[in-house]
Formats: C-alpha cells, structure tokens, sequence
C-alpha cells in the first residue's frame, strides 16, 4: 500500500536552499547519512541554550537535568529496538561500535573471547566497517576468518551455511541490509545456524533501523549496531546494543572517567553496564538529538517508512529497467529488499555519473562504497547508488531518471 509522506519534507530546512544552477535539492544519499529534521536540530541546540553540564558528574541543577536528559534517551532508545535500558551503549558511531566489540572479544581478560583457531564468518557483503575489525580480531588471536558468498541476483547464498558456520564458529558478524545490493539478509535463518554452535551474532543495523521496525529479541542476535546520522539523528552519537550478561562478560576497550567503580594507584574496577563501556564525558547533546529523531521516526511509524520506500524502490526499478545501457547491481525484484539501489550506466565511470546528476541538483552516492571486496568480485570499478528516506518522493525518482538520461546524452553513449 502506497504512502504519502510528503508533508514531512517542510521539516527538513536542508530542503529550503538551492544547489547547482538554481536547482531544488533532489537528496538521495541517506544510505550515507540522512538530513536533520528542525525537531533534531533543535532538541542538540536547546541542551547547549538550556541544560548544557556533563551529565553524571556534579551535585548542581544543570548536571541532574542533563543526566536526566541522557537517560531517557537511553531509554528511548532501547524502546527504539526492543530491549532494556541497560543493554544499550551510547558510542560515537557504529563503527567504534563495532570495533569496541571486536577489542573486548580479542581480550583474555574478558570472560567470553575469541581463540586462536576460532572461527569467525562475516559476508562478502559487508561494509568495511564490519569487515575489518574482524580481520584484525583474527590477526590479533589466531582465529580464522571465512565468509558466505552471495549469489548473481545480490543475495546472500546460504547453500553452503553448514560447511561455513561449523562448530569452530565462534562469531558470526553479518549486515542486516546491504548498503550496496540493498538486500536484506534472513536474519533469523543465519542466527539459528550460528546459534546451533554455540556462536555469538553481531548485527550491523545501519542500513536497516531508520527504516524499518527493529526488535533484538525477534532477531535473536547478541549485539546490534546502528549510528545517529543515518536515522535522521546527529552525527557524533552511534548505539551498541548487546545482551546484558555478555556486555557484563566483556572487558572495555577505552579507559578513564565515569565507567570506574573505584581506583587506586595499583589498578581499577569497572562500573556495571553500560557505564564501564563509556569513559570519559559522552556525547550528550547528540544523544539527546538522536532521542528526538527517533521520536521523529516513530510519530511516523516504522511501518509506515518502509512502504513508503518500498514504492519509491519499486518505482525506481521500473524506470531504470525502461533506459538502455543502465544495470542495476542487485536484486531487481522487491522481496526483502531495501531502498537502496545501485546502478551503472554503460561506457560512463560513476564518479562522471555523480558529477553530471550533481549539475542539475541531484545527489548520489558513487564509488565502492566502503565495499571494495564486493566491488572486486563483482569486477565494478563502483557503482551509482540512489538510497531514500522519508523527504523523498515520486517526483525525485523522476528527476533521477531524467537525469540519467541527460548523463547518457552528454557522453553520448547506449542510444
């Protein structure tokens, strides 16, 4: 069923300016960050203007009302996705999310850890920030790593699962949508082998908890990540979601004030979590935007997003399927697929494909996409990748077209 967001666009004031040539902002980057609504901006404003103190420390008004502040965004949060408040930790990004995890897991100290010769399986999608920790996890311990592959249409093949996720499996660490083929992997399918051995599931969320509905337990993972900025929050602020008994099994990877319970000159211990995983003054006021921008997305409802993506999605493969000389690199049907689509136009790199659309106010994305190993085995230099959010409709898709057709004319290829 067919959406109408469209009156949510006049809360976005990015939307007010105009770009190259005069032109309106057609913004289809949000699979790399997403724009702010006023509510956002203002909710990270107003706790500089009235509550601005660092929150946890301090005996005065300002840091009671500030700490309040950053717990209720907490908890927000773990409404957000279906688990308890102290489950969820507040990060920088989902990659220091991600790494804060592989750290932990590389220490010995850390009641639950990765072995030398454990297993570790990722994908062949992945981007780079849920690939690399794990290869250095790897370096560091000994262990192994192995991926699954994913198959010609962009879908994860899961044909050979019981020869990859095996009983030396000790961590699976997965995409939930591919910011690339923008297919969402069967979560649950991969969870319940990895589970059959015994192994621990990171989820890497960024592309998929701004638009659709998000529950941890559902999923059955041990760990979720996703970052702020992509949610229509501010940059600056990631989550780290993790089972609590397992965050309280972990050791944390960065050292200083706030996750102490007590210290001497001799040594530490740490603070219950999610306390011990957040040294130093954290990101407050950006933890207080993300909480607006989810309050945002949930007046909403997460439902109602998804559909209203799944439309644009499908109205932007139709209409690429109609130009010659253009391929989409994914799924070309709509099952367990996301709103992210990307693209190449024959005989044109897609960095020259970003820059003409860039003339006529239309943004994209072009390049690897942080997924260089994808790209190699699908032997692209990269892509065009139009990704949407909420402030997108009907008529963008129809400026990207027209615009992909006006990339094929000035290089005057695939008539």
């Amino acid at each position: 069923m067919s959406i109408d967001l469209s009156g949510y666009k006049k809360d976005f004031p990015i939307f007010e300016r105009k770009v190259r040539g005069g032109n309106s902002l057609v913004y289809l980057d949000s699979g790399a960050t997403s724009q702010k609504p006023d509510s956002v901006i203002e909710a990270e404003s107003n706790f500089y203007r009235t509550i601005n103190a660092a929150v946890h420390r301090g005996a005065h008004l300002l840091a009671e009302e500030a700490s309040e502040s950053y717990e209720a965004a907490r908890s927000n949060v773990a409404k957000f996705i279906g688990a308890h408040d102290n489950e969820v930790v507040f990060t920088k990004s989902a990659t220091e999310s991600l790494n804060v995890i592989a750290y932990a897991l590389g220490n010995p100290q850390s009641e639950v850890h990765i072995k030398s010769g454990d297993h570790i399986v990722v994908t062949e999608m992945e981007h780079h920030a849920n690939l690399i920790p794990w290869q250095q996890l790897a370096k560091r311990t000994g262990a192994i790593l192995s991926w699954l592959s994913f198959t010609e249409d962009g879908r994860i093949d899961l044909s050979n699962i019981d020869e990859i996720i095996t009983t030396k499996t000790k961590l699976v660490a997965i995409t939930h949508q591919s910011n690339v083929f923008g297919t969402i992997l069967p979560i649950q399918e991969i969870s319940k082998a990895a589970k059959a051995v015994g192994a621990l599931v990171v989820l890497d969320a960024c592309q998929s908890a701004p638009h659709f509905s998000i529950d941890v337990k559902e999923l059955n993972v041990d760990f979720l990540v996703f970052s702020g900025h992509k949610a229509l929050g501010p940059t600056g602020i990631g989550i780290l979601w993790g089972k609590y008994e397992l965050l309280e099994k972990l050791e944390p990877a960065i050292f200083g004030g706030s996750m102490v319970d007590s210290v001497t000159m001799q040594g530490a211990t740490w603070s219950s979590a999610p306390r011990k995983f957040e040294a130093g003054v954290p990101n407050m006021a950006q933890a207080v935007g993300l909480s607006a921008a989810i309050d945002y997305l949930t007046n909403i409802g997460m439902d109602n997003i998804s559909s209203h993506e799944h439309e644009l999605t499908k109205k932007l493969l139709a209409g690429l399927s109609g130009i010659s000389g253009v391929k989409v690199i994914g799924p070309l049907d709509l099952k367990d697929r996301g709103g992210v689509v990307s693209f190449t136009v024959e005989g044109v790199h897609p960095h020259d494909v970003g820059q003409v659309l860039d003339q006529y106010g239309i943004a994209v994305r072009t390049g690897h996409h942080c997924a260089w190993p994808l790209m190699r085995k699908l032997k692209l230099v990269g892509t065009t990748r139009a990704s949407f959010h909420i402030y997108n409709d009907a008529h963008d898709i129809d400026r990207l077209l027209s615009g992909i057709e006006k990339v094929k004319s000035y290089f005057k290829v695939s008539k």
